[in-house]
Parts: C-alpha cells; sequence; structure tokens
C-alpha cells in the first residue's frame, strides 16, 4: 500500500514543486556560491567573471545574485576597445560584467543595487543572443553629474549650495572642478530644475539658465559646502531651485549592446551613467520592458543620465518599448536613426572612399558583404539608387573603403552619403512616460515601422521629433511608416526651446533644396491623442507626402506664458496629400490656423471645411 501511495504521489509532486528548484539544480549558477555576498562592499569584478565562466557550462543558465548591494570598480574589469555610436571616442572601455560570445544566459540580480566606482560601463553586451537581463538597479555613490541648490543671486554673484559629500569639489584657478573616485573634470554646463515640481525652469533650455558668457565667472569657496561664482550674469536661476551641473564626458554607456541579438532588459532602474543610457548598436531584436531612466529620490537627486535614455544606432529586427519611464535625463529619452556616411572619393567603378563625419560616431563596422546600401543626394536628401555590398575594409577610425558587386550608378558624387538599410528596425514604444527631461522626447529616424501609442509625455522640447540628416549630425533614416496614437501630451511639452523644437510634434529634416514633388519622409497618421498646448505649435512639418492629423483633442493650458516664435498651430513646409480632419479644440487654444510653405491649398485636406485660417506663403 505504501508502494502505490509513494507512486501516486511522486508525479503529484513533480508537477506541485516549483520549477525554479529544478532549474536552480542544473542550470542556475549562484553568486553566493562563488564566495560574494551582499553587502560586503567588496570588489565584485572578478567573482562574477568567474561565476559567468561557470555559466558557460550550462544549457540555460541563470546567473542568480542575493538581493543586496554589490560594488564594481575598475580593477579587474575586462578593458576592451570599442567605438560606440554617439559616444567620445575615449579607449579602451572598462568592463566590469562583459557578457561575450553567449547563445544563451540569464542575470537576475533579484531587486540588487549594483553601485559603479570610477568611470566603468556597467554592462556590456557583445556578439550574443538571448541574453537577458532583469530585477537590478545601476548607481554610482559619486556620480558622474552634480547638482546645487542655489542660495542667494545680486547683481554680481550667484552663491551655490554643494553637498560636498556627493559631490566633492574643488576650486582651481577661479573656476569649478568635480572630483571623484579616479577622475576630475570641469563644470561645462547646467539646467535649473525648479524646487518643488521637479520641472526645468520654463524658457531656459539650453541658453537659458545664466545667460550668454556666463562662462567667464570665477568661483570661490565661502564654507565646506558653499560656493560664490563672481559675474555679472544676464540671467540668475530662482533662490531655492536646483542646478544640475554637467562636467563629465560622455564615455560610455550603462548598457551597451553591440553585434548581438534577441535581448532582453526588464525591471532595470538606471539611476545614473556619464553617457548614454541604453545603446544598442548593429543588433536585433530589442526587447526593454519596465526600464526606469529616473532620478535617484533617496538621495535627493534631479538628474538621471549624463544623456539620452535609450539610443538605437543601425539595428534592425523589431524594437519594443514598454511600460518603461524617463526623466531627469540631460538629453533625448530614446533616439532611433542609421548612420550617414560621406562619399569622400570614388576610387574606382566600384569601389568609394567614405568617412563617418561626427567625431561621436567613428571606428564601427558600417556594413558587411551582402548589406543593401542606400546612395543619397546630399543636395535634396533623396536616395538616387540602391547597391549591394561586395567588401568593407577600414583604414582606420574614420575612414574605410567599401565595395559594390556591381558598378555604382552615374550621377552619384562625392559629398553624398551612403545609408544602410539592411540595418534599420521597426520599433514600437508603448505605455510608457516621457516626463521633464533637458531636450526632446523620442527622436526617430527609420523606414521600418513604427508605432507609438498609449504614452505620456512631458518634454522640455518637443515631445516627438522626426529627422533625417545627412550634412550635420548624419542621422539618417526617412521614415515609411508611423502611427501615433493615443498619447496624452501635457502642458509642460516644449516649455523651452532647444534644436529641432517647431512644435510639439516636430517632422523636420535638414534637407538643403526641398521640392514637394521629391518627399523624404512618407505616410505618418497622428491620430486619437490627447493634446494641451499653453503656446501656439502643435505640429511642424516638412518635406512629408502623406501625413494625417486626425481626431485629436487640442485642449488649451494656461499654467505656462507662450513664448514661442513659430506662432501657427500647423505649420507646413514642402507637403503634399496631407489631411487635418476631426479634430476638437476645446478652450480659447491659440492658432486655430495653418501656415503652408512651398506647397498650395490643393495639397491639404481640411475637415470640417474652414475650421482653421489658412495661410500660403
Amino acid at each position: 500500500m505504501k508502494k502505490i501511495i509513494a507512486c501516486i504521489l511522486a508525479p503529484l509532486l513533480i508537477v506541485l514543486l516549483p520549477t525554479a528548484l529544478f532549474a536552480a539544480a542544473g542550470d542556475t549558477v549562484f553568486v553566493k556560491s562563488f564566495g560574494l555576498m551582499p553587502n560586503t562592499r567588496e570588489n565584485a569584478v572578478k567573482i562574477i567573471q568567474t561565476a559567468l565562466d561557470s555559466c558557460r557550462t550550462k544549457k540555460n543558465p541563470i546567473l542568480f545574485f542575493e538581493k543586496g548591494r554589490y560594488d564594481f570598480w575598475p580593477q579587474y574589469s575586462i578593458e576592451k576597445e570599442y567605438f560606440e555610436s554617439n559616444t567620445t571616442e575615449i579607449n579602451p572601455k572598462r568592463c566590469p560584467i562583459w557578457i561575450y560570445g553567449f547563445n544563451n544566459l540569464t542575470i537576475d540580480a533579484n531587486g540588487s543595487d549594483f553601485i559603479y566606482h570610477d568611470r566603468v560601463q556597467p554592462f556590456t553586451i557583445d556578439q550574443s543572443q538571448d541574453i537577458t537581463i532583469k530585477n537590478v538597479q545601476i548607481d554610482w555613490d559619486i556620480p558622474l553629474t552634480a547638482q546645487a541648490s542655489v542660495k542667494d543671486t545680486s547683481t554680481h554673484y550667484i552663491d551655490l549650495q554643494i553637498d560636498s559629500t556627493a559631490y566633492p569639489f574643488i576650486i582651481e584657478k577661479g573656476k569649478l572642478f568635480f572630483t571623484g573616485e579616479g577622475w576630475k573634470s570641469q563644470w561645462w554646463g547646467c539646467m535649473e530644475f525648479e524646487k518643488s515640481s521637479h520641472m526645468i525652469a520654463p524658457q531656459t533650455g539650453d541658453d537659458g539658465v545664466l545667460g550668454n558668457k556666463w562662462e567667464q565667472y570665477t568661483a570661490i569657496q565661502l564654507s565646506a559646502n558653499t560656493i560664490r561664482l563672481n559675474y555679472n550674469f544676464t540671467r540668475k536661476p530662482a533662490i531655492g531651485n536646483i542646478l544640475v551641473m554637467r562636467h563629465n564626458e560622455r564615455d560610455h554607456a550603462g548598457i551597451f549592446i553591440t553585434q548581438s541579438k534577441n535581448i532582453r532588459l526588464a525591471n532595470i532602474y538606471l539611476f545614473q551613467t556619464a553617457g548614454l543610457g541604453i545603446l544598442a548598436q548593429y543588433s536585433e531584436n530589442l526587447d526593454y520592458s519596465n526600464i526606469q531612466v529616473v532620478p535617484n529620490a533617496a538621495k535627493g537627486r534631479y538628474f538621471s543620465g549624463h544623456d539620452d535614455g535609450c539610443h538605437f544606432s543601425n539595428c534592425k529586427g523589431q524594437i519594443l518599448i514598454d511600460h518603461c519611464s524617463f526623466t531627469g535625463l540631460m538629453d533625448d529619452p530614446i533616439n532611433v536613426h542609421g548612420t550617414a556616411v560621406q562619399i569622400i572619393e570614388k576610387k574606382s567603378a566600384t569601389e568609394l572612399l567614405c568617412r563617418f563625419m561626427h567625431e561621436q560616431s567613428i571606428g564601427m563596422v558600417w556594413a558587411q558583404a551582402g548589406d543593401t546600401v542606400g546612395f543619397i543626394n546630399h543636395t535634396s536628401m533623396q536616395t538616387k539608387t540602391y547597391g549591394i555590398v561586395a567588401s568593407f575594409t577600414a583604414l582606420n577610425t574614420t575612414d574605410f573603403i567599401i565595395r559594390f558587386i556591381e558598378n555604382i550608378a552615374d550621377g552619384i558624387a562625392v559629398k553624398d552619403a551612403l545609408e544602410n538599410i539592411s540595418w534599420t528596425p521597426h520599433i514600437t514604444i508603448r505605455n510608457s512616460v516621457f516626463g521633464v527631461n533637458r531636450a526632446r522626447g523620442i527622436l526617430i529616424s527609420t523606414p521600418g515601422r513604427v508605432i507609438v501609442e498609449d504614452n505620456i509625455f512631458e518634454s522640455s522640447g518637443s515631445a516627438i521629433l522626426i529627422a533625417g540628416d545627412a550634412n550635420q549630425w548624419f542621422e539618417t533614416g526617412a521614415v515609411k511608416d508611423v502611427l501615433i496614437q493615443r498619447n496624452v501630451f501635457k502642458d509642460a511639452c516644449l516649455t523651452s526651446m532647444y534644436q529641432f523644437c517647431e512644435a510639439i510634434i516636430s517632422i523636420d529634416p535638414e534637407i538643403p533644396v526641398i521640392d514637394k514633388n521629391t518627399p523624404f519622409h512618407r505616410n505618418i497618421v497622428i491620430t486619437n491623442n490627447q493634446f494641451n498646448p499653453y503656446d501656439y505649435p502643435v505640429l511642424y512639418a516638412k518635406s512629408v507626402e502623406g501625413l494625417t492629423f486626425s481626431n485629436n483633442t487640442i485642449t488649451r493650458s494656461n499654467r505656462f506664458t507662450p513664448f514661442h516664435p513659430n506662432k501657427n498651430m500647423f505649420s507646413l513646409l514642402a507637403c503634399k496629400k496631407v489631411t487635418i480632419a476631426n479634430n476638437q479644440l476645446n478652450g480659447n487654444v491659440l492658432g486655430k490656423n495653418i501656415l503652408l510653405q512651398k506647397m498650395t491649398i490643393k495639397d491639404i485636406s481640411i475637415q470640417p471645411a474652414k475650421s482653421l485660417a489658412v495661410e500660403q506663403r
């Protein structure tokens, strides 16, 4: 009888026991097994490397941490040369957690705090696939950005209170330097945040915090935590407000993903980095869920990352951003683009000498055999023809030779640009919050399918920018299929001016010679959104064929004073096949008008007819 009962219970126990126990028995690698316990503040780097090596012996490895604090110093970190898009070329990068050549790996930090020291790149994923990183909080004890409280202002000085423990500083030859573990850097820029609301002070932006020539200040120290900036500042911040003081170099990402695919990031708090928060380049299929790039409120901070939150450069496949938040960034929460390169010389009928033109986007393996490349006329920004890559040969960090299978078409000239069409992604951004950040909200430059839905925007500049350029930033990617729906654009949007901030939604490619018959962007639908503008400009669009703005609700806010130089609700430049229909305007919204430039009334359908005043220039 006992044997019968045992036979019955055994399979039942197998069903009832948590599957995690079976994973633990075979595939889970416990960090504590290697002698690393939380909250000891010992350098975790070497032990983590050993644990990762152990993961290579498992079929479905899970690297698991006991919950607590873990510290990471540069010592024992992997040092490797990486050329990272939109990042200053300072090498080698120091990589305390280096995930290289894995075909399957999960890192579960179990809600732990990973605290970094000095200038390191917290996570690096290189030439790997099917990687998951989850349940971790990333921060620095001494962050690579600083902040100060405004104590007093007068005609000739500003007094600042700085917590010298959280943000150590020194004054040398009248200039303010911040110091950390292994570094010293000079203050070079700042943003003003309102103390109570944590908003960027309206109408400050990049130029308005301290006025022109503020860098001519001289600093003296009044006490351990107080300094005086002597200068006749043309603008003074409000007493009690917070200055976020930028001083470090953009030299690494918080999480760097390169030449990898099927990467999932979930439940990650990224409180601080000195560069881009999460940078993915030449990678495929990326899934980000509950990524919180926000200030560490427990430490009283108003800032989070030094630059962009999530940056996608030359990626492909599917990108998903879901239930994420971005606040206190010193640049854009999300930027999706390709990298245009310039033709320097035609070497032969099939070979071109090309160059990376922006100093923060160099050294990358821009193409590989079999990639499809578009040839862009740099004046009209039109893609004239396409070619298939036979080979790519780097000459140095800026120049390379690219050879094509067939002869290059006539008319392709020096200064024209190339775009790698094979490395362009589809992206969905949903259920996320884009809070008050230094610049814009979302930057999109990709011909793949784009869906932006059910988000909340409070961007200091434009909420959404659809750009494209092969002459200045060289971030290219004409859109072909964009749906922006069911989003809420709050009145904090466009309270300060930055580059490309012509309206709450700004479609603003840089085209030297523009013609509506050769549009750059195509098929953009903006529908069923809520806008709460306090100022005039809601939509600015340049060089678009197939633009729809319909069934949106626009409700006037009176919280801020209008200041924007653009006094049109809708501004359209060299567009065609435009529809503005069935939008609801509530309150005394400003403008109720459309400005047409380099196009005619025949290029636009307005419903109901005559509901908006139209001016044609």
